[in-house]
């Protein structure tokens, strides 16, 4: 994903949308959570061209 791909997403969102969004990434431990669930696993290894 390029950075008009993520601004592109982040334009999309609405701004309580966006602020969520924000909040998390600013966090560590729940960016850390989220990566390290089976969808974010499954939903990379797609992205990636993983099978």
């Amino acid at each position: 994903m390029d950075q008009k791909s993520t601004e592109k997403i982040f334009n999309d969102l609405s701004a309580d949308q966006r602020k969520q969004v924000e909040s998390i990434l600013a966090d560590k431990n729940k960016t850390q959570q989220i990566l390290d669930s089976p969808q974010a696993k499954e939903l990379l290894k797609k992205l990636m061209g993983e099978k």
